[in-house]
């Protein structure tokens, strides 16, 4: 079994930008640590990727905050994240799921086995859309979300986003 790590939009602007949080600065290290046990071919990083039109968009309007403008200092993965995951995969996205993510592993999954893990930003949003789309592209995979590796945009909401995966047979370790 290949086990893989997928790690959500470690973007300067979730971390400490323009929606920023402590509990998000503080899982850095941690992601860090994460990515040391995995081989880079092994990795795949999504990032948050929204354009000059941002307001006039759909998430934009619910959203109103600019974030993960293309190629700003927001935009991009936190430097130590970036250093750990040197030749990682970088899939960028333009919504809170990664369904290009999700059809690369399931080639890979009809190759050999596959065990994924998922950590990241923000476990309400962005962490959950993709743990729920890996788990409905591919229902005998094992998926695991490590909560010590997550934040959300509140406790309150990363607690809630943990118990929703968990109702959807997605394991969640170090809570």
């Amino acid at each position: 079994m290949r086990n893989i790590l997928v790690v959500v939009d470690m973007q300067n602007d979730f971390i400490d930008g323009a929606l920023g949080t402590p509990e998000a600065e503080a899982i850095v290290p941690k992601v860090v640590e994460k990515l040391g046990q995995y081989d880079p071919w092994n990795i795949y990083l999504t990032r948050d990727t929204h354009y000059e039109n941002y307001l006039e968009t759909q998430e934009g309007r619910n959203l109103p905050v600019e974030h993960c403008i293309k190629d700003t200092p927001g935009w991009q993965l936190r430097a130590e994240v970036a250093e750990a995951a040197e030749g990682a995969t970088i899939v960028d996205k333009p919504t809170f799921g990664s369904v290009e993510l999700a059809s690369k592993l399931m080639v890979e999954r009809a190759q050999e086995a596959l065990e994924i893990e998922v950590v990241g930003l923000c476990t309400d949003i962005c962490v959950v859309s993709n743990a729920l789309l890996f788990k409905a592209a591919m229902p005998e995979a094992p998926i695991t979300v490590d909560a010590a590796c997550c934040a959300g945009v509140t406790p309150e909401k990363h607690r809630a986003a943990l118990e929703t995966m968990k109702s959807c047979q997605i394991r969640v370790i170090n809570e």
